[in-house]
């Protein structure tokens, strides 16, 4: 069990090319989600955990979201620079690593929410967070109880929490939900280039370092226009 990160790593710098024309002119996470940007779901969620400080890194229409953000007064939020070049998850990662400090971080992908999009399933994966026997805790969400997510499922769960891929297996029950604690020296080192956090999953996947807790909400994975619009019915039906 860990206390809980005082930082959170919000990767809000892509370009949402499966979201045209809706980001044409916008980034993704400026896309509402009913009524409001989706960023503004995960700096609620964060500052409901009680996470004091938030590093946004942006790239796309930046400015944008720069003033967007600085309009957000209950939390300290830091940007990281990627108008010159975007790095993808890993090199984002690598990039705002002097921003992160030392202690275990959330990272947060701003397109995939849960409901209700409070702060009980990062408060559930800090304490879940084993440092000894873990380098990273994926959020996971049960394809069951998800709607906009069209994969086989990425992950098996071992006992223990362990993962491993979904492989040659047709399917997998479980989709990394987007929402992670890590420890950021995990990134010391690394080149500040375009990577995946595959990169350095995979390692811990080989030992046993990277596990997996499930996430005990619905799952809105929000990739593309049609899974908006679902996304936006299912929160009007359910009262979010």
């Amino acid at each position: 069990m860990t206390q809980l990160p005082h930082t959170a790593f919000l990767l809000a710098a892509g370009l949402g090319t499966r979201m045209r024309p809706l980001t044409l002119d916008k980034p993704k996470p400026m896309v509402p989600v009913s009524g409001r940007p989706m960023i503004d779901h995960f700096l609620d969620a964060v500052v409901d955990a009680g996470v004091q400080r938030a590093v946004v890194n942006v790239h796309w229409c930046a400015d944008l979201l720069e003033t967007h953000l600085a309009n957000r007064t209950d939390i300290e939020i830091v940007i990281s620079d990627e108008r010159e070049e975007l790095l993808e998850t890993g090199g984002g990662i690598a990039k705002a690593r002097d921003l992160l400090g030392d202690d275990p971080i959330f990272v947060i992908n701003t397109d995939a929410m849960w409901a209700p999009c409070d702060g009980q399933p990062l408060c559930d994966l800090a304490a879940n967070y084993e440092r000894s026997k873990m380098d990273e805790l994926l959020l996971l969400a049960d394809l069951g109880r998800c709607i906009g997510f069209r994969s086989a499922g990425d992950f098996f769960r071992e006992d223990g929490g362990t993962l491993k891929r979904r492989g040659d297996a047709g399917s997998a029950p479980w989709a990394f939900a987007g929402t992670r604690i890590m420890d950021p020296k995990a990134f010391d080192g690394l080149p500040v280039e375009k990577f995946s956090a595959n990169r350095v999953w995979e390692p811990m996947l080989a030992a046993g370092r990277l596990h997996g807790l499930p996430l005990d909400r619905f799952w809105l994975h929000i990739g593309d226009p049609q899974a908006l619009e679902d996304a936006n019915m299912w929160m009007r039906c359910h009262g979010h």
